[in-house]
């Protein structure tokens, strides 16, 4: 009998490694906003369901990171459902105070802009699995407005 249970979670366990999961990308980020104290940033992600029902998600959570050191980091809780059999696109919103990038003017050298590293988990409650984390990341350069696009 021992046996024949095993057998049953072994083909549970191989049904679910083959199960399609929800995937994500990073699609775009942009200066959404620039004040004398800060920058706002958003970062779109577009999140594939491919079940047939509505996944929640429970929390985002998030760190920017430039020359190995963290700009800014959070989490957004509730922040809604992807549809199902669909594309969702979701918008990630950070500020970043301006000492912290005279912190790092190093990096940001003379042509004003900034390397940087998007981590993002996207955390879900799938069933039979249960929570599940998509990580995402990105790499990329920004170019930081000037004093001109302040004013």
């Amino acid at each position: 009998m021992s046996s024949l249970m095993d057998k049953a979670k072994q083909f549970a366990i191989e049904k679910v490694a083959r199960m399609e999961k929800p995937s994500a990308e990073v699609t775009d980020i942009d200066v959404k906003k620039v004040s004398m104290q800060s920058i706002t940033l958003e970062s779109a992600v577009d999140i594939t369901n491919p079940y047939s029902h509505d996944l929640p998600i429970g929390v985002i959570a998030f760190r920017l990171l430039s020359a190995d050191r963290e700009i800014a980091s959070g989490t957004i809780l509730d922040p809604g459902s992807v549809k199902a059999n669909d594309t969702t696109g979701m918008i990630i919103p950070v500020t970043v105070p301006y000492d912290f990038l005279l912190n790092i003017m190093k990096d940001v050298g003379r042509d004003w802009d900034i390397d940087y590293t998007w981590e993002i988990g996207l955390t879900m409650h799938i069933p039979i699995i249960g929570k599940f984390t998509l990580p995402l990341s990105k790499k990329g350069t920004m170019k930081l407005p000037t004093l001109s696009d302040i004013f």
